[in-house]
């Protein structure tokens, strides 16, 4: 499947999407571990993405969210942010305010 329909398809049809290395399970580097468990304490049902099975999903994600990092956090299609970003709203509240105010939580 071409990568940009993966990306659409994946942020249309899932509240929140996660674009990592690797898969919840077995992150393939800590910044997309340390997101999955940010996602996980909070008990969120996310999408996964493992952006290493297609190398052109790798680099169409960072164009498309113009954001040069991976992992990529899309909650009801808006771009969140990557690995730094998350932890610091976790952290602060934010984020489970942005999920409980889209009704995920």
């Amino acid at each position: 499947m071409e990568s940009k329909k993966i990306i659409e398809d994946s942020l249309n049809e899932n509240d929140v999407c996660l674009f990592m290395k690797g898969v919840p399970d077995a992150p393939q580097c800590g910044f997309s571990m340390a997101v999955v468990n940010v996602l996980k304490h909070l008990n969120v049902k996310f999408k996964h993405v493992n952006v290493l099975d297609n190398e052109n999903l790798r680099q169409d994600i960072k164009d498309f969210s113009d954001w040069p990092t991976i992992p990529q956090l899309y909650i009801k299609k808006e771009f969140i942010g990557g690995c730094d970003i998350v932890k610091e709203m976790f952290e602060n509240g934010e984020l489970k305010k942005i999920l409980v105010e889209k009704n995920i939580l």
